[in-house]
């Protein structure tokens, strides 16, 4: 087969593929009037033992911001579109310091209300079909997308139903080679656009994963851009 019909044929399935996930995310419609998202729950650590209050908002265009909280305190991380911060009492620093570009990635991919395939082009993205692969048992449709910043995503999207199942993310995070593994499940409609409830994420390999459990799901709630921007004052 010519290289040139190959690349084509392989681009076509790319579209194709991100049709279908944007069609069974609710479709392009509901997903443009999703402006911003909270969520709320628990987040599990150290293999389950661990139990803090979970609460994620996110806003349109790049905004998030993540909150832990146990035995009241609570852990902070945000990104506001252009710098990102966090507030981290576990580790005794109790006031917001500046996150390193290095540390921001990921945050800046959590910020993603549609995904990683969502417009993609329109992101900087480069995205390539790779085939079918099996993951657990179901044999998942494999795209390699490349960010913007480097990192390289394979996205494995259930066969049947064409949303995220698994997510793998390499990156070089201040010099060192990471992968992280994160599974997507039990997606509810929330304004129309179905958004996943079960999270779990950590190293590849690494049995001892974040769990996040989402109770509750609210769509287009009124959030003031300075949620996320770094603290003018400590408090």
């Amino acid at each position: 087969m010519p290289v040139g019909f190959a690349q084509n044929e392989s681009q076509a399935t790319v579209d194709q593929l991100v049709s279908k996930n944007i069609e069974a995310k609710g479709g392009a419609d509901a997903l443009n009037a999703l402006q911003s998202l909270r969520l709320s729950g628990k987040m599990l650590i150290q293999q389950g033992q661990i139990q803090l209050a979970y609460l994620q908002t996110k806003k349109r265009p790049s905004e998030v911001r993540t909150e832990g909280t146990i035995q009241g305190m609570t852990q902070i991380e945000a990104y506001d579109g252009k710098e990102g911060w966090r507030v981290s009492p576990f580790f005794g620093r109790r006031d917001p310091e500046r996150m390193s570009a290095d540390d921001l990635k990921s945050l800046q991919e959590q910020a993603e209300i549609d995904g990683p395939l969502v417009d993609w082009k329109a992101k900087g993205s480069t995205v390539e079909y790779l085939g079918t692969e099996e993951v657990d048992g179901t044999l998942a449709h494999k795209l390699k997308v490349v960010r913007k910043n480097g990192d390289v995503s394979f996205v494995y999207l259930d066969p049947d139903h064409f949303l995220e199942f698994r997510i793998l993310t390499q990156r070089t995070r201040h010099g060192a080679y990471e992968e992280v593994e994160t599974d997507l499940g039990d997606y509810e409609k929330a304004a129309g656009v179905f958004v996943p409830t079960s999270i779990e994420s950590g190293r590849k390999g690494d049995p001892d994963k974040r769990k996040i459990i989402i109770d509750k799901v609210e769509a287009n709630v009124p959030v003031d851009d300075s949620t996320f921007h770094f603290p003018t004052a400590s408090r």
